[in-house]
């Protein structure tokens, strides 16, 4: 495949995360090895098996949006266009300040991996009890994925491409390889690309319950999150967004902008196995990071860090280990690896976001963030999975897992900047 030399670099960052309601806050906790897992506040839980999960946090949506706006978001919407204000104000870009040519290349693409879960839940109810001449006229509009990116592309007046990729829990890697490969191009200069996902009520609860996927460890919900342990039981449903603002190099060394990281490489593939299981051997898996190595044009050596997709299902964790093997042979074993999930829990489709987010605080702090609550070894996860707490480490390349159900698989090679 033939690319234009068009570097593609970071330039801004936002993140809504269960450990952290901002970029600084979200790394120091990291830091700390802090768990985000708790009982759940949001609904009553007496008619669901699990009753934990890692939400927000003192996040108030009030405190970033005016009343009348945050009405006709779904929480999702709210969660992306306050994670995107961030990175926007990070990236210092001041749209009153632009031409409409220069709004013209500047794009949003922008997912979910569930969308309006919370508006459809309950405009479901009302139309149930009240009849469907009840429903809100804002129903699909809130309800739709791709509306966040919509809503970001109007509050900033962004006329490039504008879309969201659905593809599971690897959304939010999808919508920002699609970025990337749109600066890469020259379809754009610069996107606002991630993930927001707020699926934490009943219904969302209920349906990863139905097919076994969450954690039910009731009786000790903050260590309920424990990837590669070997008695871990499903993982645990996070919520939040993660934006990230990707940019043309020399677009942003024209406007003197601070760079955090550089993007060199993405992979994609599927399993072609099953509808939410992954390959056992980690087909797909395998096939995703060798394609991103191959675009990076890196060797697999170089490789300093891979945060993992990590949800720790059984399943999941010993399939992806399985092919970090295959693809890094024995160099496997010579780098830091480690699941974020662990404090995090599972944000869906912000995960992906959300995590490179976290890949690259590794690679500016030289600092590897931990797979927390580790306690009971697993014979088939035996790599360096940086256990419990943070390590010191250079880092000038990094990989960032994403799979979904469907057989999706993402990964994405960062760089440091120099």
């Amino acid at each position: 495949m033939s690319y234009i030399n068009r570097r593609v670099v970071i330039t801004g960052m936002g993140a809504l995360t269960p450990i952290g309601l901002n970029v600084s806050d979200f790394w120091n906790s990291m830091m700390e090895s802090k768990s985000g897992s708790a009982l759940i506040k949001q609904f009553d839980t007496s008619r669901v098996e699990t009753k934990f999960a890692c939400e927000l946090k003192g996040f108030d949506v009030l405190n970033h949006l005016d009343k009348k706006t945050a009405r006709r978001l779904d929480p999702f919407a709210q969660y992306a266009m306050v994670a995107t204000k961030q990175a926007v104000d990070d990236a210092n870009i001041k749209p009153e300040n632009l031409s409409e040519e220069e709004k013209s290349k500047i794009g949003v693409i922008y997912g979910s991996g569930i969308g309006g879960i919370q508006t459809f839940y309950d405009q479901a109810v009302i139309n149930r009890e009240q009849g469907p001449d009840r429903i809100s006229p804002f129903f699909i509009p809130m309800l739709i994925p791709d509306i966040a990116a919509g809503h970001i592309s109007m509050k900033y007046g962004f006329r490039g491409p504008n879309y969201c990729t659905v593809s599971a829990c690897a959304t939010g890697n999808n919508n920002m390889i699609d970025s990337f490969i749109m600066i890469k191009y020259g379809m754009a200069d610069m996107m606002i690309t991630g993930g927001s996902e707020a699926s934490i009520n009943e219904l969302g609860i209920g349906g990863f319950n139905a097919n076994r996927a969450l954690s039910t460890r009731n009786d000790s919900p903050e260590t309920a999150s424990r990837p590669f342990d070997a008695t871990r039981d499903g993982f645990v449903m996070g919520e939040g967004a993660g934006t990230l603002v990707l940019e043309e190099l020399e677009h942003a060394l024209k406007r003197n902008a601070k760079i955090y990281a550089e993007i060199i490489g993405a992979g994609l593939s599927a399993d072609a196995y099953h509808i939410t299981a992954p390959h056992p051997e980690g087909a797909g898996a395998i096939l995703s990071m060798k394609m991103a190595l191959e675009q990076a044009g890196i060797k697999k050596e170089d490789v300093d860090y891979i945060n993992m997709h990590g949800t720790a299902t059984p399943l999941g964790d010993i399939g992806e280990t399985k092919a970090i093997k295959k693809v890094f042979e024995d160099h496997a074993y010579k780098m830091n690896l480690s699941s974020t999930k662990s404090m995090t829990g599972h944000l869906l489709g912000a995960a992906g976001a959300v995590e490179a987010i976290a890949t690259v605080l590794a690679i500016i702090n030289n600092k590897i963030p931990p797979t927390i609550n580790f306690a009971h070894p697993d014979a088939e996860c035996d790599l360096n999975y940086t256990f419990n707490k943070p390590q010191d480490r250079k880092v000038n390349y990094a990989i960032s897992n994403a799979f979904g159900f469907g057989g999706h698989n993402t990964s994405v090679v960062f760089k440091k900047y120099e």
